[in-house]
């Protein structure tokens, strides 16, 4: 397993971090993780974890191919024979680490047992715990993916619409328990989505990364409100953190 050193105190934007060690989220998928190693094969893998790391302590407008070629023990060569451009090669790192956060939340969920809100506080806490926990996929593939251009603007869309579905199947499993339950339209369930990524944006740009966690309470009143209102949401949260 790759486990790179990260030190993030003098990062732009994610200041104050202490330095960590930290398993990279694109290493960790099941597609990527085995290829890593000596042999040949294992360079086009190396690669797209070589490059999230570069962006991660860099920036993405500061980050060159030649970072991800020098750390990856590849030629510039073997690089564009694997990817079209930097762009392409981080994109598909991020693909890879977005499936491993969203996998992270289906297994808190489905191990939560108790009820659809119990469910739905899990994968609140697994999503902001392993952001904490990662801050090189934080900063890589949150607050830069979108200053890698528009297609990486279309990947976070479908990311933010992957996210909204997982509310969507905690609603319906409510719905299930709560025959009453409304459960929310898609474009309200994207805002949702939305506006949890934005606030964890807001966080690491202010630098406060480990307090992640701390918005777990209000995540989950906020979610609950959509079906209960802003009050019986936060009722609904509190009940749901006292079980």
């Amino acid at each position: 397993m790759y486990s790179p050193g990260i030190s993030l105190g003098s990062v732009r934007g994610v200041a104050s971090i202490r330095p960590v060690t930290e398993t990279s989220f694109v290493a960790s998928h099941p597609e990527v993780g085995p290829l890593l190693g000596p042999r040949s094969s294992a360079q086009r893998a190396r690669l797209l974890v070589e490059m999230a790391k570069a962006v991660g302590e860099k920036g993405y407008a500061n980050t060159t191919v030649a970072d991800a070629v020098r750390a990856a023990r590849v030629s510039r060569g073997t690089f564009y024979a694997l990817f079209a451009s930097k762009e392409d090669c981080f994109i598909e790192g991020y693909r890879y680490a977005v499936d491993v956060l969203i996998a992270h939340n289906d297994e808190a969920i489905a191990s939560a047992g108790g009820s659809w809100i119990d469910g739905l506080r899990a994968g609140i806490r697994a999503y902001l715990h392993s952001l904490s926990e990662n801050p090189l996929f934080a900063r890589a593939h949150f607050l830069e993916l979108p200053h890698a251009g528009e297609r990486a603007q279309a990947e976070r869309d479908a990311t933010l619409r992957r996210m909204a579905d997982r509310l969507r199947l905690g609603y319906e499993a409510g719905a299930a328990e709560t025959p009453e339950l409304e459960v929310p339209p898609d474009d309200a369930l994207f805002v949702m989505s939305a506006g949890i990524e934005q606030l964890v944006c807001t966080r690491m740009r202010e630098g406060r990364l480990d307090e992640l966690p701390g918005l777990e309470d209000t995540i989950v009143a906020l979610t609950l409100a959509a079906v209960v209102g802003y009050r019986g949401g936060v009722e609904s949260a509190a009940s749901s953190r006292a079980t």
